[in-house]
C-alpha cells in the first residue's frame, strides 16, 4: 500500500471525542484549501459509526458550504435523525472555526432482494493499457512554475487513468465526455465501509471539469472560479475500491455560472456499482 493511501485511510477512521461527535484531520492535495471528496469520505465515516453493523449506505446528498482550512482539524456533528425498521437517516455537519463547511444526509438500509435491471456498460479500453495520471503530469511538467511542480507531481492515493487524456494547459473544445479509470493505489481491507468511503472521495476528481469541455477552456486557468457546491451518490452493488472501476461522465447542461455533471460507475465485469451527480460553480472573472 503507498504511504499517501496508508496517510488517507487513517484520516477516514476519525476521532471520537464525544457522543456522535468525531474529529478528522487533513491531507494537502496542493489545492489551497481542502479537498471535497475527503470531506465526503470522512462525513460517511461520521454517519456511519452511529448506524447498526447490518445497515450500509446506498445514497447520500451533500453541499459545501465554504472552503475548508487544512491546516485546521475538523469536528463532524453527526445528527441521528431516523431508525426504522429497514431504513436508518444521517445527517453530518462539517464545523471548522464555529462555523459549518459541508453538511450531508446519508440513508442506510438493510440487505434486500428485489428487482434487477441496469444501464449497459460504455465501450472502453482496457485500463492496463493506458497510461497513468501521475505519468502524464510528469510530462506536463514544464509548463507549470518550480514554485508548483512538487505539488502537483505529488503521489495519489488513487491511481487514474483517463481514456482519452487532454493537457489542461493547452485547452481544445470537445464534447462534455469523460472516461476514466481508476482504483484505490493499494491492496484495502475486506471492510465494505472503507471501500465506499474511497469510492465517494474519488467520485469527486475528474468530475466537474468535464462541463467546461465544450467552451475550450480548463478548470487550471486563471480566470476561471470552478468550485463544487453540492454531491450526491448512490450505491447500487457491491464492489472493491482496489480493483479497476470506469468512471463514465457526462455534462447535459450549463447555465447562470453554474455545471451540471452526472457519472456511472461500473466494475470490470460491466456491472453498474454507483451513480453520482454535481452541480458546480463556474465563473469566469
Amino acid at each position: 500500500m503507498s504511504k499517501v493511501l496508508d496517510e488517507l485511510l487513517e484520516l477516514l477512521k476519525l476521532e471520537a471525542i464525544e457522543k456522535n461527535i468525531f474529529r478528522g484531520q487533513s491531507q494537502d492535495y496542493g489545492l489551497g484549501r481542502v479537498y471535497g471528496g475527503q470531506v465526503i469520505g470522512q462525513a460517511l465515516s461520521a454517519a456511519r459509526q452511529t448506524v447498526p453493523r447490518e445497515r450500509h449506505v446506498h445514497s447520500f446528498h451533500s453541499y459545501f458550504l465554504r472552503e475548508g482550512d487544512v491546516n485546521l482539524p475538523i469536528v463532524y456533528n453527526v445528527d441521528c435523525i431516523r431508525d426504522g425498521k429497514s431504513f436508518t437517516t444521517r445527517r453530518v455537519v462539517a464545523i471548522q472555526k464555529g462555523r459549518p463547511i459541508f453538511n450531508l444526509s446519508a440513508s442506510f438500509h438493510i440487505q434486500e432482494e428485489g428487482f434487477e435491471h441496469q444501464d449497459d456498460m460504455p465501450p472502453c479500453q482496457d485500463p492496463e493499457g493506458l497510461i497513468s495520471d501521475q505519468a502524464l503530469k510528469n510530462k506536463m511538467k514544464d509548463f507549470l512554475p518550480p514554485s508548483v511542480q512538487e505539488v502537483f507531481q505529488a503521489e495519489s492515493p488513487i491511481d487514474i487513468r483517463h481514456e482519452e487524456p487532454s493537457n489542461p494547459y493547452v485547452p481544445e473544445k470537445c464534447p462534455p465526455l469523460t472516461k476514466v479509470w481508476f482504483k484505490a493505489a493499494g491492496k484495502l481491507p475486506d471492510v465494505s465501509g472503507v471501500h465506499k468511503y474511497l469510492l465517494a472521495f474519488a467520485s469527486d476528481m475528474q468530475f466537474l471539469p468535464t462541463a467546461l469541455f465544450p467552451h475550450g477552456v480548463r478548470f487550471l486557468q486563471p480566470n476561471l472560479q470552478v468550485a463544487s457546491l453540492d454531491h450526491a451518490m448512490w450505491f447500487h452493488r457491491p464492489f472493491r475500491m482496489d480493483e479497476w472501476l470506469l468512471y463514465s461522465i457526462d455534462s447535459p447542461t450549463a447555465s447562470g455560472a453554474r455545471g451540471l455533471v452526472r457519472g456511472q460507475i461500473f466494475d470490470q465485469q460491466g456491472r453498474l456499482v454507483a451513480s453520482t451527480m454535481q452541480e458546480g460553480l463556474i465563473r469566469q472573472r
